[in-house]
């Protein structure tokens, strides 16, 4: 069970990710999982209220089945297949103690950041509350989200994909280095 507890190397995983988006470009459909919450909103009648959800979402079924698919994979991954911990270089884990993490690599995720003990804190309410609100906004202003434009939109060789993506990576490093140091420290 070794080789399920690890993360499968690049040359296994980045070939059966360029089968499966070949796959979907020669089928003609596009990947990205915020379109399922559209699809979602769809089937709860939300195109009553909202032209943005007044579409046939059941031709788009296939993606809620994907999406179904990964929080199976995820549970199964981290009930049976996960180690329970992280290999974090010296210099990570001594950056994160100093922000507050204890044990950091202990467990996959820190208990100071995700926790329902923590969700009604001042620092719980950045991370979940307003930091979800900005990744669905984020990724119904940008059109797509993450998987959506970093793996469909680059495999179609789009222009606002690559730009998105670009957009993506500025946020990410901007929020690690110079916003999470100080959320941490609350």
């Amino acid at each position: 069970m070794e080789f399920l507890s690890q993360p499968w190397p690049w040359y296994v995983a980045g070939p059966l990710i360029a089968f499966i988006m070949f796959s979907l470009l020669l089928s003609g459909k596009r990947f990205g999982l915020s379109s399922n919450l559209r699809s979602m909103c769809a089937i709860m009648g939300a195109g009553k209220h909202c032209e943005f959800f007044d579409f046939n979402w059941k031709a788009q079924n296939w993606n809620l089945v994907f999406a179904l698919g990964l929080i199976i994979g995820g549970a199964i991954a981290s009930q049976w297949m996960s180690a329970g911990s992280v290999n974090l270089s010296k210099e990570t884990v001594e950056e994160l103690t100093g922000m507050g993490i204890t044990n950091p690599g202990k467990q996959l995720i820190p208990e100071e950041l995700f926790s329902w003990n923590n969700l009604l804190t001042i620092k719980g309410l950045i991370f979940v509350v307003l930091g979800g609100f900005l990744v669905g906004f984020g990724a119904r202003y940008a059109g797509g989200c993450t998987s959506g434009h970093g793996i469909s939109g680059l495999s179609d060789l789009q222009i606002p994909s690559l730009i998105a993506v670009i957009g993506f990576f500025l946020g990410g490093l901007t929020i690690t280095y110079l916003l999470l140091p100080y959320i941490l420290n609350i």
